[in-house]
């Protein structure tokens, strides 16, 4: 049963909650919606065939409080599924996130909480398909940077019908204090706190911040969820041990990683990990025979620290790590058993561009993706190519820009590589733009100069844009997948227009991108 897109959001953002439109994230906003019992939204996330995860937070100063939650077939709940109840406390912030089974896949529910005779917002989520699907559809987002812009790609996405499911690759929150990367005062958007994130407290207060915007609550209400991190959940450029954006000065960095991680599950709708808690989020979902989605943590579980240039002969260390031993393991043995299924597809969602990007001089540009870890991309790349592992499509996020790639052991050697034909390409990437976050590179006529020339000097970047935010759209069917670009023409006011900037496809059993004209 099907609901209108218009009607769904109204209902989602009005009479049940109180959520206007904030200009910033200041205390005295935080408590002119905490009429509210529910001011930061639903979300649902994790989608299996027969369970998924409903979220809410609960505003209040009790010390510990109930909260009921119903799950319905249909809007006006008539068509009960499941209900229950939860205790939640100061302990997880008042968060509350219950792992819904007994569903049917492929299926469309609706779902909502009540505490002390008031209701949340009523969120719209849907499983995964099982059997033989023909065709799914997912859109991919990554950084989004509250003071940087309006989160005008979750008003366009939760105004969508035709999407299953969104992934976030990560960048969800930044840490900084306002001004330190975006300045959001002439937009109404300081982030809270208004200083670095280093504590718990901090990291809730942000989340926070983000969750109280009416376009992310939006989103979040019309789309179940699939999420990873990236750095700024943590700090710039994490790693293992550390980050860029993190010094002694500021306390142990294993205790501001592990707070950081606290406050990432307690406002993420996302399954927890049994084996060890709060730190893994590897994992895969799988739809049917048509696909299965594989989400990597090149961040932080097992990455080494990055390299500068003028270390550069350390790069091809075949020691060097970025998803740590077990991970690995794990992603070689997920690979072995979707190829044993027979499984059409295999979709990456990941954080790093996986594609070689070097400069005029032939040396790599940026030693935070996978170009810092040449040994661990080719460990990824000689498994597929050994077990004929075909039909991988792999999603990244973190650069702010949009790129369509082929993936090769070695892009550049003829011999390897064909770009006409894409013969010897063992993946394709497709790289989500920015929600908010600045542009790489400006101005537009540099950017632009710049996407021209990556594309002429590397035969296997086919589209590069430096420049525009927007959001990417997968149709995943039995012959092909098909990765739309949609950019925006402003994030400086609400909602803005988007645009298809660029169709790019790959075709089932046939390596290679080709162009949708």
């Amino acid at each position: 049963m099907g609901v209108s897109r218009r009607k769904f959001i109204g209902g989602a953002l009005g009479a049940s909650v109180v959520a206007p439109a904030l200009g910033g994230c200041s205390t005295e906003s935080i408590r002119s919606t905490s009429i509210s019992h529910f001011s930061h939204g639903v979300a649902s996330g994790d989608p299996l065939q027969d369970r998924v995860i409903i979220w809410t937070r609960v505003t209040t100063e009790e010390t510990s409080v109930e909260v009921s939650w119903e799950l319905a077939k249909d809007e006006g709940f008539e068509q009960l599924m499941a209900s229950g109840t939860m205790l939640t406390n100061a302990s997880r912030d008042y968060t509350v996130k219950v792992d819904v089974t007994g569903l049917q896949s492929g299926s469309s529910y609706y779902y909502r909480f009540f505490c002390n005779n008031r209701s949340s917002a009523v969120g719209r989520t849907r499983t995964l398909p099982d059997g033989k699907p023909e065709k799914f559809v997912m859109a991919a987002v990554s950084c989004s940077n509250f003071p940087a812009g309006y989160f005008n790609v979750y008003y366009h996405l939760a105004n969508r019908d035709d999407v299953d499911v969104v992934l976030h690759l990560g960048d969800y929150i930044y840490e900084y204090a306002n001004g330190e990367y975006g300045d959001g005062a002439p937009l109404g958007r300081v982030p809270k706190p208004n200083k670095e994130c280093i504590v718990l407290d901090d990291y809730r207060q942000r989340y926070a911040c983000y969750r109280e915007d009416q376009d992310l609550q939006a989103v979040h209400a019309r789309h179940p969820f699939i999420l990873v991190w990236d750095d700024h959940e943590f700090a710039n450029n994490a790693w293992i041990k550390g980050a860029e954006n993190h010094s002694e000065s500021e306390g142990s960095w294993e205790n501001r990683r592990a707070v950081a991680t606290k406050a990432y599950f307690e406002w993420m709708p996302i399954r927890d990990s049994v084996s060890d808690r709060q730190q893994r989020i590897y994992r895969s979902f799988h739809a049917g025979d048509l696909f299965d989605l594989i989400m990597l943590d090149t961040r932080v579980i097992g990455r080494d620290e990055q390299i500068d240039k003028a270390h550069k002969d350390d790069l091809t260390s075949a020691e060097r790590s970025l998803l740590g031993t077990q991970q690995e393991y794990w992603l070689a043995g997920e690979l072995s058993a979707s190829k044993q299924h027979q499984t059409l597809w295999r979709v990456f969602g990941q954080q790093m561009v996986i594609a070689p990007v070097v400069g005029s001089d032939g040396e790599v540009i940026n030693t935070d993706a996978w170009d810092g870890y040449p040994a661990a991309r080719q460990r990824f790349l000689k498994q597929l190519k050994d077990e004929k592992i075909t039909n991988n499509v792999v999603l990244t996020g973190d650069v702010h820009s949009s790129w369509a790639n082929d993936v090769a052991e070695n892009p550049f050697d003829p011999n390897s590589y064909n770009p006409e034909t894409g013969e010897g390409a063992l993946a394709v990437e497709f790289v989500t733009p920015a929600v908010s976050s600045p542009s790489p590179i400006s101005p537009q006529e540099k950017a632009e100069q710049t996407a021209r020339d990556l594309v002429a000097s590397h035969p296997h970047i086919k589209y590069v844009d430096l420049f525009q935010r927007g959001y990417m759209v997968l149709d995943i069917n039995r012959s092909s997948v098909t990765n739309s670009w949609y950019h925006l023409d402003t994030v400086l006011s609400r909602p803005g227009k988007e645009y298809l900037s660029k169709q790019y496809r790959v075709a089932l059993n046939k390596p290679g991108l080709s162009k949708v004209e």
